[in-house]
């Protein structure tokens, strides 16, 4: 049975690991920059969260109309095309006196290009590590993009307070090269994937919509992903959450760093427990995700808030197998787009989620709307927990319609590995 050294033998799982490692970390010196720099500069936890959800709002075209671009071109190009309007749109972000509406424009502008490199992302790795290796790529990504999250994060915090917003865009801007490099150098130039015929885009989305929301288990997989709409508002109000304690941008950085510490630990628990019990697990880590959260109506201090968001994290771990799931339940020829839509889902509620959080933190104390969005986080759990019992979802994934998609994808590593 292969191992965690058989994944590491394998040159395109390493590229493609290294080189989303590095843009993850990456953006989270953006994040920190970015929110800083709109707090210093308006003192609103309103206008802060609101420019922490211009990151997740744009998914709500980006995820639909860019992530069949996946399904239509060589998922490499994808990627690396992706990678670099990114890194020029952060060297545009990083000019000096911009002002802030040009700043939440090119954010989105961002955030619509990384729509379609994460699908083609998703949509190649069960190409690359084809039978069981696969949920063991996909735990060691997850695992390891938690890990960079903490270290962006809390780099991120420190290197605002010393050098400014500015040189950390540049940065990031940095990390998508290196990315794209990575990416064009060492992995496979596989062709778009294969069809009977070219469809129209139109009727690409409308076909990946029906998917999606035809099959019962996908819908009970997304409406659980869609949870963490409530748990991350403790992320978008860290600012005004770690002012309140009188910390500054490393308390930033703490908070921040915490949730992905916790959610990196979370799943390499997840990932050793077999398949029954992940399954068993998964709708209950969803619902302590937001009741962990609650204590905060207390206002505690900074240590015991770091270690909330922690714990938050921890269970969040639940995604992983929410996403396996759901990428092996897709045919490949439609992958791309219906990960998209999953996506465009989850970014959606998140958007929402911290908009919503930043307009009741101009009136409410943030330590307040936290504990509030756990609460209801927690009778939404419940709802998707339901979905998903009912949704019949403990089948194995060979009796799923993907079966043949997944077996085509073991003939594909084969060719690669025995030429």
């Amino acid at each position: 049975m292969p191992g965690y050294r058989d994944l590491a033998r394998d040159r395109e799982f390493r590229a493609l690991l290294v080189a989303h490692v590095v843009s993850v970390a990456g953006d989270q010196f953006a994040r920190v920059a970015l929110t800083v720099h709109v707090y210093d500069r308006t003192a609103s936890a309103g206008l802060t969260a609101m420019t922490y959800a211009l990151t997740f709002l744009p998914d709500l075209l980006g995820g639909p109309l860019l992530s069949g671009l996946a399904d239509r071109f060589a998922r490499k190009r994808v990627m690396v095309a992706a990678d670099l309007i990114r890194a020029a749109l952060l060297l545009v972000m990083a000019v000096p006196g911009l002002p802030l509406w040009a700043l939440a424009a090119l954010v989105v502008l961002v955030q619509f290009a990384g729509a379609p490199h994460g699908a083609a992302r998703a949509a190649l790795l069960p190409h690359i590590l084809p039978d069981e290796r696969y949920p063991m790529g996909q735990a060691v990504l997850s695992t390891l993009t938690q890990a960079a999250q903490v270290a962006g994060f809390l780099t991120g915090g420190a290197l605002v307070a010393w050098l400014g917003p500015g040189p950390v865009l540049v940065a990031d801007a940095l990390t998508f090269a290196i990315s794209a490099l990575l990416a064009g150098t060492y992995l496979l130039g596989r062709p778009a994937p294969a069809r009977a015929h070219v469809r129209a885009w139109p009727t690409d989305l409308v076909g990946g919509t029906r998917l999606v929301w035809g099959d019962r288990r996908l819908r009970a997989l997304v409406a659980l992903a869609c949870v963490s709409g409530f748990y991350i508002v403790g992320e978008a109000l860290a600012v005004p959450y770690a002012a309140s304690l009188g910390a500054g941008p490393a308390g930033v950085g703490l908070l921040f760093g915490a949730y992905a510490a916790g959610a990196a630990a979370g799943m390499l628990v997840v990932a050793h427990l077999n398949d029954r019990l992940q399954l068993r697990v998964m709708p209950w880590l969803a619902i302590a995700a937001c009741a962990v959260l609650v204590p905060a109506a207390l206002r505690p201090g900074l240590v015991v808030s770091v270690g909330m968001f922690a714990l938050s994290g921890a269970a969040s771990a639940y995604h992983l197998v929410a996403n396996t799931r759901f990428v092996r339940a897709v045919p490949d020829s439609s992958r791309g787009q219906a990960f998209g839509l999953a996506v465009t889902a989850l970014r959606v509620s998140q958007g929402l989620g911290v908009a919503l959080a930043g307009l009741a933190a101009e009136t409410v104390a943030a330590h307040l709307v936290v504990a509030a969005a756990g609460a209801l986080g927690v009778l939404a759990a419940c709802g998707a927990a339901t979905l998903w019992r009912l949704s019949d979802a403990s089948r194995s994934d060979g009796s799923s319609p993907s079966a043949g998609s997944s077996r085509s994808d073991e003939r594909d590593g084969r060719r690669r590995r025995h030429g």
